[in-house]
């Protein structure tokens, strides 16, 4: 897969790119990340990507013609997403990642200031939000989507079972994990994650991920108690 990133600041990603799974990831060239900076595609001396918003009002506005041009310069694979990170987007959640998988290409636009002139939702296929906050910019969401994405695709991580263990795969969240020492501090590992008694272990991870979507999360354990009783 190919994520093109739209940014004004592609120093901001070089050294999350370049580190651990997901630098591994793109060093082997699992997925391909290129960025493209629009301020390359503005216009006059000084290269303007923003300007004052029509009808007045605080902040700055990024301007049509250096995006439009960013995104057009950019190669049409067969199968492809233009995302702009916004608020007012879809949540970005796990179920989102296995989708994006199926996609050839993703172009992820990073707005700035008070957001990008709207004649550029035109050109956009999917709002992403990271969550009920805002931030300085794009940079921030885009990144944890390429994280989240390139983690599921093959090869990325070594164990592909490990990701049928991870929150929210079954609608619940992850159990508690322990390693060695089996006592630290007066802390113990739980005496059945020593038994080696499988199926005392899983039914005991099973139960402590109810518990634990139970107290931290109640929205998605009773999504999670409808569909049980549904299936």
């Amino acid at each position: 897969m190919r994520f093109d990133v739209v940014t004004l600041f592609p120093e901001f990603f070089e050294s999350p790119l370049s580190s651990g799974l997901l630098g591994k990831a793109i060093v082997n060239q699992i997925a391909e990340v290129q960025f493209t900076n629009p301020r390359d595609f503005a216009l006059g001396k000084h290269r303007k990507v923003d300007d004052v918003p029509y009808g007045g009002g605080a902040g700055m506005v990024m301007k049509v013609e250096p995006l439009f041009a960013a995104i057009e310069s950019l190669p049409v694979y067969p199968k492809r997403e233009v995302i702009y990170f916004t608020p007012q987007g879809v949540p970005m959640d796990q179920a989102m990642f296995k989708t994006l998988l199926t996609y050839d290409q993703l172009i992820l636009l990073c707005g700035n200031y008070e957001g990008v002139d709207e004649r550029v939702m035109t050109l956009v296929t999917r709002e992403i939000s990271l969550g009920d906050f805002v931030l300085t910019g794009g940079e921030i969401p885009a990144l944890a989507l390429i994280n989240g994405t390139v983690r599921l695709m093959p090869g990325t991580i070594g164990k592909e079972e490990s990701h049928q263990c991870d929150s929210f795969e079954d609608g619940l969240l992850d159990f508690p994990h322990y390693t060695r020492p089996p006592i630290f501090r007066d802390l113990e590992v739980p005496e059945v994650l020593r038994s080696g008694n499988h199926a005392a272990i899983a039914a005991w991870r099973k139960q402590q991920q109810q518990e634990r979507t139970s107290d931290r999360r109640p929205d998605l354990y009773e999504e999670w108690l409808k569909q049980s009783n549904c299936d």
